[in-house]
Parts: C-alpha cells; structure tokens; sequence
C-alpha cells in the first residue's frame, strides 16, 4: 500500500512508524523546512502510552519529561514538551527504509480520489498517485478543507484565547510550574522547561462582546497586531506580567491560539481520512488531543493492517471510526462551567478558586485515593484492540 501522510506532527509520524512494520511505503510531507522545536506540555495519557511502549520509545520519553513537577501536582509523569515528543516520533522513524519524509513540501491540490487511487499535485507541481491520502495537517487542514464540505465540519469555540512563547530562565524564577491569577477572567503561567528556559503562557475569556471581537479580529491578523492587544489587556495585570510582554518581541515561537473543537460528521470519505486534531481537535482543555492522536494513528494502521493486497481502504476506515469515535467523543466533553471556573473575572471568585484548588490538591495527595483511582493499566476507558502485526513489541531507539 502507498500512503501519503500530509503533517509530521504528532499523528502523521505515529502512523507512520506502524503502517512501515505492514510492508507500506509511506510519504510524509510537513509544511516546515525543519521540525519545530515549539509548543507547550502535553500529556500521554491512557492507551495512548501503551503505543509509546509499543513503539519501545518509553525510555525516551521519560528522559524528556518536563520539570515543575512533584508527587502531589497534576502534572502527569508523562508529560513532555509537544515538540521535544515530535522530535522523538521523527527520530524513530526517518532512517526506516518503508518511510520518506519530504519537508518543506505541501499538497497543493489533491487531483482525484477514487476507485484506483487518490492522485494529488505537490507544491512544486509534482503529480503523485496513492493508494490512501491521510490529513494529519491539524486543526486548520488544508487537505481537509479540499475534500470535505464545510458543512460536514463543526466548529465549538471555548470563548478562550491561549497565547504562549519561550523567554530565557532567570536564577530567581520558580523551579515550580507557577499559576497566577490576574483577575479579569486572565491567567498568567511559568513553567521551567528541559532546555534550560521558561515558557510563558497568557490566557483570557473575554468578559464582554466588545473585547470578544477585539480577540476575533486579532485571530486573524499578524503577530504586531496580537501583540498590541495583549500589552493593552494584560499591562494592569501585575506579578511578572510586564517581564513577559517585554519578552514577546525577541520570541522565535510566539503563538496565538483560539480554542475551538474540530467535530467532523464522518472522518474519512473514499482514499482520504482525517486523524487526530485535523478529525477531532479537543482543545487543550481536555489535556487529550496528544493522546487521541497517538492512540486514533495506532487503530488506524491497526484496520488498514488487516487489508488484502490491493483492497479498497473503506472497510478500514470505517473499522477505523466505528471503534475509535465513541472514545473520542466522549473525551471531547468538558465539564459544564469550564473553562470559565478557571478563569475567575472578581476577586472573591479568584479566593474561592483558590480554596477549591488548595482542597483538591491535598486530596489527591491521600496514598490510598490514588492507589484507589490509578489506571495502572493505561487504558483509561479506550483498551487498545490487538493486531497480530503489531503483537511484537520491538524497540525503535
């Protein structure tokens, strides 16, 4: 089978690295020129860390959790930097001789996909036959937005806008994941990276029309503009807040982040399926879409696995769909008043947050609650189906 993967992200490698162990020639091309060394903590949660043990990558990982943690924190033993996890993803699966990967390279235009392949022209006008075309492009999939009607596409804003960069580390900061509270409905954090930096992220729910669509307008316009705004509506902030709006101009990984879900009515249609963020993006409030992406690229190539030579992959896909969209669905629900609860707009809703917060924490810090309530399974609710090829867990690195 030739497939060709359209994102080098989190997804698009994963799938990769399985469909290779099938015999598959795999292509996969990334916008960028160079994998991204950007991003913020992600977790793997659930099943999802049974493909990273599968893919014998576990070790590495581990070496490359993120600091700000102790026993009593939410923070997940496997959480790591999105893009320390994309490096190690590429890594283990560049040299294999089944899978090219031509960055700096995008679809242009995907031709025709029908009964014999999905034909699709190259940025560089180069046309190319295939037997699958995967969308693993993210939440804005360009490849998505070429086949699939913008009627089959639901988009769910949270009414929450993230924006994050690196600055470097001071030998005062906190070794802490630190969480300020500004009032207003913003929150301000710091966190101490594995590279010797901090990341720095600003939040806010607006908490009226009128700065909502100052917000929207931003979205769309270039970093200047995103920048103004933040420096108007965080500079009364306090804390450390003027440090960093010092910091954004010298940022080489600014980002401007909408939180809105991506909800598809079906995931796939002919040659073409979408997987992770590009199929059902959560949003970062869900603390799931790195794992779904992981779990969702190890079920697909699980269904594709099961093909005969030269078959049609509709009956894969729609296995694919009909045995991972019930979990996914489910983890795309967020608790009712959330976001919201954690961005308090009075001073007295910041107190009471913080009494709530300060409650849970010594809770989850009982020994018997978290032998009581810890997965030591992985599954979390979504056991990963067995494929025979996949039956053998060998190491990649």
């Amino acid at each position: 089978m030739r497939v060709l993967i359209s994102g080098a992200g989190i997804a698009g490698p994963t799938l990769a690295w399985f469909l290779a162990k099938t015999g598959a020639r795999i292509t996969v091309v990334e916008k960028s020129h160079t994998l991204l060394p950007h991003g913020q903590n992600v977790d793997i949660q659930g099943s999802a860390l049974s493909v990273i043990i599968k893919m014998g990558l576990l070790e590495q990982v581990r070496r490359a959790y993120t600091t700000g943690r102790d026993s009593t924190s939410f923070t997940s033993e496997f959480e790591i930097l999105r893009g320390d996890l994309a490096a190690i993803l590429h890594g283990a699966t560049k040299d294999h001789p089944n899978i090219n990967y031509m960055l700096g390279t995008t679809i242009k235009e995907v031709r025709s996909s029908d009964a014999d392949n999905v034909r699709v022209i190259l940025g560089d006008g180069e046309v190319q036959e295939f037997d699958l075309l995967v969308a693993a492009d993210g939440q804005w999939s360009k490849v998505r937005r070429q086949i699939f009607p913008p009627e089959s596409v639901t988009v769910v804003p949270l009414g929450m806008y993230v924006v994050y960069w690196t600055i470097p580390r001071m030998p005062d900061d906190s070794g802490w994941w630190d969480v300020y509270l500004a009032g207003g409905s913003r929150i301000i954090t710091l966190r101490p990276d594995p590279h010797g930096t901090t990341r720095a992220m600003f939040t806010i729910m607006p908490c009226n029309d009128a700065q909502e669509k100052a917000w929207i307008d931003a979205a769309k316009n270039g970093r200047a503009v995103q920048q103004d705004l933040l420096r108007e509506e965080f500079a009364d902030a306090g804390w450390q807040a003027e440090r960093l709006l010092n910091s954004m101009d010298k940022a080489p990984d600014f980002y401007f982040h909408v939180l809105e879900q991506i909800k598809m009515a079906k995931w796939s249609t002919s040659r073409v399926v979408c997987i992770g963020d590009t199929a059902h993006a959560p949003t970062p409030c869900t603390g799931m879409g790195t794992s779904l992406a992981l779990s969702g690229a190890y079920v697909l190539a699980g269904e594709l696995s099961k093909l005969k030579r030269n078959e049609h992959p509709l009956r894969a896909l729609e296995a694919y769909e009909n045995i991972y969209r019930p979990f996914v669905e489910e983890m795309q629900k967020i608790p009712r008043g959330f976001p919201g609860l954690a961005h308090p707009e009075t001073l007295w809703k910041r107190w009471l947050f913080h009494r709530c917060i300060s409650a849970v924490s010594k809770v989850v810090a009982i020994p018997w609650i978290v032998s009581r309530f810890g997965d030591e399974t992985h599954d979390q609710g979504f056991p990963l189906p067995q494929y025979s090829t996949f039956d053998q867990e060998i190491s990649c690195g």
